[in-house]
């Protein structure tokens, strides 16, 4: 008898043991396996998005005649590629449960739209959100998440910017990755941007999660300042400039989209905008009117010089290396030992800007050949630095090639 009660107590006393000494967490075989990135936008994404410009008034003719201008334009050529429906292309849940297109807006579905797109060599994107309803009061995809995902590979989605309206108190974290590991399980490859506004920090842990993420709140069409919650783009490159590390391929801060040729800023102030927004290797989404782009438009859309500084294959976000009052220097290194600068002028008047050898991490004394992206033109080589004069609210951005 005395051994069979030994034998109860130590059985009572081993899942207490274990209750004091649970296994620890950093384990290796008790930790989940890391989580993979997806492999998509190896260089930040390029497109046009339907928001900036039409809002919800939009319709399948308005798609169409923007993928058509996409082609015509050279934009496509210049790496333009996604074709983005934003907020308001919603119906109504049918019977089963599957989001519908607005039947009116809409009346061809949208699997004969994205057809169309693709017809063009371009990829199909779409809007939802992970709350209840879209920021414009359409159904959003809570509690649909992993129905909605098949619902747009079946349409051929290539791409899916999820939005953070009327999301209660759902975690940011959690509510992505439910999103992100449902478009994993569509079968199709969907890049997945993220449209938190960087409430949640998302740089800090959305690296294998989305593939951008908004880091800063909307923009608006205009050089400096706030309107409502949305801000000028120098309002957002401040926030963007110590977001640096987080950046790299598959995984981008997003500062938002381009208003270059929408008209509340200057020629001079959108090839700033441009400028920057590549030097940060930020999704190149534009958000204009294709159909009537003006020729000066056009030409800061599709400058392959300052293009190819924002697909550079290594993925380094600039960041400012210099600054006194108003006048700047922004740099980011590239994949071929060279490096990207902009010398930023944000005052009323010109001002001669020096961007310094030591300051983009080479010898005072390197001989570096020096060229002008917005002239086109070599401007020879320089030792300790280079100086340029830069008008209000303007740029100019080179390239530094070291000479030996």
């Amino acid at each position: 008898m005395r051994r069979m009660l030994l034998a109860l107590a130590a059985l009572l006393v081993v899942p207490l043991l274990i209750l004091a000494h649970p296994a620890r967490a950093d384990d290796p075989k008790d930790m989940e396996p890391p989580r993979p990135a997806n492999g998509l936008a190896l260089t930040p994404p390029m497109g046009w998005n339907t928001w900036n410009k039409f809002a919800c008034e939009i319709n399948e003719d308005v798609i169409r005649k923007a993928a058509d201008a996409l082609v015509s334009s050279g934009m496509a050529g210049a790496g333009y590629k996604y074709v983005v429906i934003d907020d308001c292309w919603h119906g109504a849940r049918d019977a089963h449960g599957d989001m519908q297109p607005d039947p009116v807006r809409f009346p061809s579905g949208l699997k004969a739209l994205g057809d169309y797109i693709h017809s063009k060599g371009l990829k199909f994107g779409i809007y939802s959100d992970a709350g209840k309803m879209t920021c414009g009061k359409r159904p959003g995809s809570l509690g649909h998440e992993y129905q909605d995902a098949a619902q747009y590979a079946a349409w051929g989605v290539d791409y899916l910017k999820y939005d953070w309206c009327y999301t209660g108190t759902l975690d940011a974290k959690a509510a992505y990755t439910l999103m992100s590991d449902a478009l994993r399980a569509s079968g199709r490859d969907i890049v997945f941007s993220m449209c938190e506004w960087g409430t949640a920090k998302p740089w800090l842990w959305a690296q294998t999660v989305g593939n951008l993420w908004r880091s800063t709140g909307d923009i608006y069409d205009g050089w400096q300042g706030k309107k409502d919650y949305s801000l000028g783009i120098m309002d957002i490159l401040d926030l963007e400039a110590d977001l640096y590390p987080y950046a790299g391929p598959g995984h981008w801060n997003d500062p938002d989209m381009l208003e270059v040729g929408n008209g509340g800023m200057t020629e001079t102030e959108y090839r700033s905008h441009f400028s920057l927004w590549a030097l940060l290797a930020a999704p190149l989404i534009a958000g204009n009117d294709l159909t009537s782009m003006s020729p000066a438009t056009r030409a800061i859309l599709t400058n392959a010089e300052v293009i190819a500084v924002d697909q550079d294959p290594l993925g380094a976000q600039g960041r400012r290396v210099a600054k006194q009052g108003e006048l700047e220097v922004w740099a980011r290194p590239l994949a071929n030992g060279d490096r990207a600068v902009i010398l930023l002028n944000r005052g009323a008047a010109p001002a001669k800007i020096t961007v310094n050898w030591t300051d983009l991490g080479y010898p005072a004394k390197l001989p570096a050949k020096v060229r002008d992206l917005w002239l086109a033109k070599d401007q020879g080589t320089s030792k300790g630095g280079y100086t340029a004069e830069v008008a209000p609210h303007g740029v100019v951005m080179v390239t530094v090639r070291p000479a030996v």
